[in-house]
């Protein structure tokens, strides 16, 4: 296997820690609606001369997908951006890392409710293991004090849109839509631009500025997390496949640790390394351990 198989999928989480730190500084410069906005246009602006032609000629087949792409775009790039920019007003980016990093075993909860697969051991084990260690990590360490203070807003909303990430991943899966990937995704971003122009018009005036501080952030949302990214992603799956690649996702929380606390002056606690730590416990539970929960009976037939 060549080297680049392995780096890969590691430098599309180097860039998906820095879209997390953006994301938060970012916070306090742009509305979480016009960053969204303006990260779609980029991307459509730099892949239309690209995209465009293959696109036309496979029209007939994106035709009969209109829906299904459409639908994951809204989820994928407007519904888990906005709510991911909106999370970092009140959340750190440590804790926003470490909750996206349960993606994967959301993925694997759902897959066995909307897709039939089997329950296997190590998706009840990771399961209880990284609602603990969640529970702690948004407690600060004290999860008597989470039940009378409640949950921050903050997590509450990235937790809310690495749900939708997860539907949006199952969806793909049952789908198994035939666009080419590039193709699907500036589709995507089609779809999830029209749903974000009605909310970008309404917005208040000075909050969609465009300056030095805001157009570097856009830059980097657009072409580096949403481009560049996904080419890394997608040439990672291909030579490791979908399972090995999403092992790689446990190193978010902690390369976004690293760059929030070098870029953003963020503090290390003990309650991060502890609950973030359980939380991915329970992730690489759930992605390594198979064995189904219970025996299937002689006779009957699995579900796919």
């Amino acid at each position: 296997m060549p080297v680049r198989a392995y780096l890969y999928p590691f430098l599309a989480m180097l860039l998906w820690a820095g879209n997390v730190v953006v994301s938060k500084l970012a916070a306090s410069s742009i509305a979480p609606t016009a960053i969204t906005f303006y990260r779609l246009v980029l991307v459509l602006l730099v892949m239309t001369p690209f995209i465009i032609l293959p696109l036309w000629r496979n029209r007939a087949a994106i035709r009969r997908q209109w829906w299904q792409l459409a639908l994951c775009g809204v989820m994928s790039m407007a519904l888990f951006q906005s709510l991911s920019y909106r999370a970092a007003e009140s959340t750190t980016a440590t804790n926003m890392a470490i909750v996206t990093a349960l993606a994967p075993l959301m993925t694997a909860l759902l897959s066995v409710l909307l897709l039939g697969e089997r329950l296997t051991v190590g998706m009840a084990a990771g399961g209880v293991l990284s609602f603990g260690g969640l529970l702690y990590l948004v407690g600060r360490g004290d999860m008597l004090a989470l039940l009378q203070q409640g949950v921050h807003a903050g997590d509450a909303l990235m937790l809310l849109a690495c749900l939708i990430f997860a539907l949006y991943g199952v969806l793909l899966r049952r789908w198994r839509l035939s666009i080419p990937a590039w193709q699907a995704i500036y589709c995507q971003a089609l779809a999830a631009l029209a749903c974000m122009l009605p909310l970008f018009l309404l917005l208040p005036a000075g909050s969609a500025r465009l300056d030095a501080t805001t157009l570097p952030l856009i830059g980097y949302a657009g072409i580096g997390s949403s481009i560049v990214l996904s080419y890394l992603w997608i040439e990672g799956v291909k030579l490791l496949g979908p399972n090995r690649c999403s092992i790689y996702v446990n190193l978010l929380p902690l390369l976004t640790a690293l760059l929030a606390i070098v870029w953003l002056h963020e503090s290390m606690h003990i309650y991060h390394l502890v609950g973030g730590g359980i939380s991915l416990l329970g992730v690489l539970l759930a992605q390594t351990v198979q064995r189904p929960l219970w025996r299937q009976r002689p006779g009957v037939s699995g579900t796919a």
